[in-house]
């Protein structure tokens, strides 16, 4: 360690030499094969994940009988290159090479981690709430207001609790102002995304404190703030034990949202009335049709560094996700404080398409991944379908979706089981300065305060 290295410095090009010897020792294991076994060995292996992924796309795309083939090619593929490796005698140099690839990545991510930027949101002290109001939907992800018993806990700290009715249809933001007016010091809800944003959208107008209660469905917000969502009772934890996080809130022509707004393909899904009782089954039946001539509007993307046109879907989401794919909305957002969209689009009509994506990500010609302080989404057609947070709505063209930074103050527990931490982006030509000595970005500390 030279005289003016900091220890994370030199613990950072440790692990950077590490990660190029591994990856050196996977080339060399795969060199030392006799004859062309490693050349076959990576031949059979990338084989393998086209073939997996030409699979995968068949399950989405397909029905009936091509829908069980891709099935049995994305399981069957796997199965059959270990038995090839194993009728060559090759596994033990595969797996050797498999190992040490997986240390390699293991090491240059953790050496990316130790010398970048913060990655996670940042925390500051807060006083328990006096007059908290909460608003619950006891119909919310199955019952889980009653199954977990929120009402009497949240009493039992001093809550304020508002139960909706179910059979009505319910303004929760006319609900979240009245408590506002009667002295409400913190707004916190127990529900769905959708109705979560509503609510968030008052308590950022007036600058309360605001609780998240992991009650709904997916709880994707709940999850991207580090929440439990098995147990939402213990996001009650943060009125008597709670710090505060300033997160950013998503707009779609003056509506909130704290996830996504989706176009295209996913937002017509949304519209089916078989969605609302089985997500996932009435995502999977329409995917077929969707995809395969795809007959709805396609749209166009205005954003601050392009244009994206004629998209087949189009994700655009409070912060960007960590690793953003079609499937972005399975992913997490280690962020909520960056004040950016993250926009995800997509145009992929066959196999081969969807394999590339598959295999190269962001990378592909049929995905587009960028961010954006503002998008502008326009199409043929005077109204189009979209779905925001999970929730499907009908908007006039052009439809304008930016966001608020640092616009909501959301009231955590202090010992949150999913905080969120980032991966880095895995930059070999970084981590190879790294390694030399010569880090193309020094370390620095998060643009935002932390209090």
């Amino acid at each position: 360690m030279g005289p003016t290295d900091s220890p994370t410095a030199a613990r950072g090009r440790l692990l950077a030499r590490l990660a190029l010897g591994f990856l050196a020792g996977a080339l060399v294991a795969l060199v030392a094969v006799r004859g062309r076994g490693g050349l076959l060995i990576v031949v059979v292996g990338v084989a393998c994940l086209v073939v997996a992924a030409a699979g995968t796309w068949w399950v989405v795309s397909q029905h009936g009988t091509l829908r069980v083939v891709g099935a049995l090619l994305t399981l069957a593929a796997p199965a059959a290159v270990l038995v090839l490796y194993a009728w060559a005698d090759l596994w033990p140099a595969a797996l050797a090479a498999v190992l040490l690839l997986g240390a390699a990545g293991l090491c240059a991510r953790a050496a990316l981690r130790v010398t970048g930027r913060p990655q996670g949101m940042r925390a500051v002290p807060s006083r328990a709430p006096l007059h908290p109001v909460l608003i619950m939907n006891p119909k919310s992800g199955g019952g889980k207001v009653e199954r977990f018993g929120l009402v009497e806990k949240a009493e039992a700290l001093g809550a304020r609790v508002v139960l909706l009715d179910p059979s009505t249809r319910t303004d929760v933001g006319a609900i979240a102002r009245r408590a506002v007016a009667d002295g409400a010091d913190l707004l916190g809800v127990a529900g769905g995304d959708g109705t979560q944003a509503l609510v968030a959208a008052v308590a950022a107008e007036h600058d309360l404190p605001f609780l998240v209660i992991s009650a709904g469905t997916r709880n994707h917000f709940a999850m991207d703030l580090g929440l439990d969502r098995d147990a939402p009772d213990r996001c009650l934890d943060a009125l008597s034990d709670g710090e505060e996080l300033r997160v950013d809130l998503g707009t779609v022509d003056g509506r909130p949202f704290v996830n996504t707004v989706s176009f295209g393909v996913y937002a017509q899904i949304v519209q089916s009335p078989e969605y609302r009782d089985a997500k996932a089954g009435a995502t999977l039946d329409a995917l077929p049709d969707l995809l395969h001539g795809y007959t709805g509007h396609l749209v166009d993307a205005l954003t601050a560094t392009g244009r994206l046109e004629a998209q087949q879907a189009l994700l655009i989401s409070n912060n960007p996700y960590a690793a953003p794919t079609p499937a972005a909305l399975a992913a997490r957002r280690p962020r909520l404080d960056l004040g950016t969209l993250g926009v995800v689009g997509i145009h992929v009509s066959n196999a081969a398409q969807a394999a590339q994506v598959a295999l190269r990500g962001a990378r592909a010609p049929g995905l587009s991944v960028l961010t954006s302080p503002e998008v502008t989404v326009v199409s043929d057609t005077d109204v189009i379908p979209i779905a925001v947070d999970g929730e499907a709505l009908r908007l006039p063209t052009p439809v304008t979706c930016g966001i608020r930074p640092g616009a909501l103050r959301v009231l955590v527990p202090r010992n949150r089981p999913g905080t969120p931490t980032a991966a880095p982006p895995l930059d070999w030509r970084e981590l190879l300065s790294l390694a030399l000595g010569r880090p193309r970005s020094a370390p620095a500390t998060s643009d935002r305060a932390d209090g």
